[in-house]
């Protein structure tokens, strides 16, 4: 069969159409999987972080330990209460664009007792 004029150049124009989209969708998936993975290491920071303020460690130790699990540049929060301890870590967006999805876990952990010398 023969081509004619108008088809010569179709593949070419099909391709540099579907390239980018198929390079946005790839991206947007990486992105998310990165999130997944964020949202992991906050929730685990955040938990040994909670289970050491239980324990009743000094704030810098536990900060020291959710900032060591925590993906870089997390913000660590810590609430003490009477009864208990909440600790949540924030990650900070993974592309740096206003707007996009942060990864953020809490978790919260009863006092332990203190016992006496």
């Amino acid at each position: 069969m023969a081509r004619g004029p108008r088809e010569s150049g179709m593949a070419t124009a099909e391709l540099a159409l579907v390239v980018p989209v198929v390079l946005l969708v790839l991206a947007m998936c990486l992105t998310g999987l990165g999130l997944a993975v964020d949202q992991v290491r906050c929730a685990d920071a955040a938990r040994v972080a909670a289970r050491a303020a239980s324990r009743g460690e000094p704030e810098q130790e536990v900060r020291r330990l959710a900032g060591a699990g925590a993906p870089e540049g997390s913000r660590v929060t810590l609430r003490t209460g009477r009864q208990e301890v909440t600790v949540t870590v924030t990650a900070p967006p993974r592309l740096g664009l206003p707007g996009m999805p942060r990864a953020q876990a809490g978790a919260t952990a009863p006092r332990e007792p203190v016992l006496a010398p």
